[in-house]
């Protein structure tokens, strides 16, 4: 148990007897009354996102999760599909729970799975991933008006706003907490 106060970002909570992640937590110290924090929980096992005040004064109790090595295999209509590169037992995580994650999810590549009660509840993912573009349209000559940027598709089909000169076949680095190109890389 923790106090309200104590919640951080990125920490995994109970409340109403299921799983929440914190996505956000505001800290809010009024003039007059008692201080509390606002925060944005998603729940782990649905995906549902819901806002909630907490009194830095009320117990809040943290989720037990752990986390394992887990390799990304593909995605179906219901799930996507993982499997652990100890014991290569394989398990799914619902397309609800992954709904933002999953355009960044890359088919071969390892990832921690986070877990809660031995079911797998949430993905974590690098702050920036190298994708291969596979569609690229033409940069048109003197188009520079619009800040000299297009849009292209990578590998995932992820779209992904980038400079002019990217073009089909390129790998470039995106920031998977904003979805934004980088920089190109290079081999």
């Amino acid at each position: 148990m923790i106090k309200g106060g104590a919640i951080e970002k990125g920490m995994y909570i109970l409340f109403k007897g299921d799983p929440y992640l914190v996505a956000e937590r505001e800290f809010v110290n009024p003039g007059k009354g008692a201080a509390f924090t606002r925060c944005k929980l998603k729940n782990a096992k649905t995906g549902a996102v819901l806002k909630e005040t907490i009194k830095t004064s009320d117990n809040v109790e943290v989720a037990d999760v752990y986390d394992r090595d887990g390799q990304y295999l593909y995605t179906d209509e219901a799930a996507h599909h993982f499997m652990d590169v100890e014991t290569y037992e394989q398990f799914e995580i619902s397309q609800d729970v992954l709904a933002d994650t999953a355009k960044y999810l890359k088919e071969g590549d390892q990832y921690r799975i986070i877990m809660w009660e031995a079911d797998p509840i949430d993905v974590i993912i690098p702050m920036k991933m190298v994708y291969t573009v596979t569609d690229a349209p033409d940069a048109v000559k003197g188009d520079t008006v619009t800040g000299a940027t297009k849009t292209v598709v990578v590998e995932t089909g992820l779209s992904v706003q980038v400079p002019i000169f990217i073009k089909t076949g390129d790998k470039i680095r995106v920031n998977t907490e904003s979805g934004d190109y980088v920089e190109r890389v290079n081999d």
